[in-house]
């Protein structure tokens, strides 16, 4: 059985202090590559969720015969459930973070939540966006980077606020009937506008003109597609075009504001604080 692409690094060992090969972690992480065009993810034996991480990449997923189009987006992630493959086309190199969860943990959380074992599965999906699923992803991701200072308690209390939060979704999903989004060529278009644009004072009207939509109808079809409002979209673009160019090193707070779209630092110190929790100055800092 294949157990990652061969554009995916080696998961470093031992993943965890203290774990053999004769026991899997209940959740393992790694930051990896992944491929330009066509290819089938790996087999593997557990439920493997891909938060997209950088600028925002269209894609095409296929599972069966069921197929969806959709630009991924930084924080977003997808689905695979154990045992199964899926079919991605990527129409530029992205990266990744893969968060790889045992189904035995997913059973017994399950159990634990009254759900019964009709509900002990997870249903493959895409372009999900959940405020707790990327801060879990955050936490395992730098427990990882330092070589897992909380030990194999924290990381297993994360797999199992994990699991509880991923369940809990797909539960509240069948509850409510999906919704249309846009379209992905006009999906596609908007984003090319936006990230040409973010340095002018956009309007919703513009973004619909764009899209091809009228007001009404662009608005629940924009948050239907990326899983959030286009105001909201807007300022966390606005935000990581500053926090890139405080990373590079170059220009003037004043400069770095105008160029993102904040009327001045001090609006995007506030935005920044807002989405990242942290100031302009604490980011330059973390480049140094």
């Amino acid at each position: 059985m294949s157990d990652r692409p061969a554009c995916y690094p080696a998961p470093p060992t031992p993943l965890l202090s203290g774990i053999g090969p004769d026991r899997m972690p209940l959740l393992d992480v790694l930051t990896s590559p992944v491929p330009f065009g066509r290819f089938d993810s790996p087999v593997d034996d557990r439920h493997v969720l891909c938060l997209h991480l950088g600028d925002p990449v269209p894609v095409s997923y296929r599972m069966g015969n069921h197929e969806r189009h959709g630009v991924r987006l930084h924080g977003q992630f997808c689905v695979v459930p154990a045992g199964a493959s899926t079919r991605w086309t990527l129409f530029r190199p992205a990266r990744s973070l893969l968060l790889r969860l045992t189904p035995s943990l997913l059973r017994d959380t399950a159990d634990a939540m009254g759900l019964g074992s009709q509900h002990a599965g997870l249903a493959s999906s895409i372009h999900i966006r959940d405020p707790q699923v990327e801060r879990i992803g955050w936490m395992m991701q730098a427990e990882d980077h330092d070589a897992y200072p909380g030990g194999r308690l924290f990381a297993d209390s994360l797999a199992s606020a994990l699991a509880a939060r991923l369940l809990a979704l797909q539960s509240r999903k069948a509850a409510s009937p999906t919704g249309r989004a846009l379209p992905a060529w006009r999906l596609r278009h908007v984003l090319e506008y936006i990230e040409a644009n973010l340095d002018q004072d956009l309007t919703l009207a513009e973004l619909a003109g764009v899209a091809g939509f009228s007001l009404s109808h662009f608005k629940p079809l924009f948050r239907q597609a990326v899983g959030m409002p286009a105001h909201r979209f807007v300022l966390e673009r606005r935000v990581e075009r500053a926090r890139t160019r405080l990373l590079e090193g170059t220009g003037s707070l004043t400069d770095i504001a105008l160029e993102a779209g904040f009327a001045h630092p001090s609006h995007m110190a506030r935005c920044m604080r807002r989405v990242l929790g942290v100031s302009p100055s604490q980011v330059a800092r973390s480049s140094r």
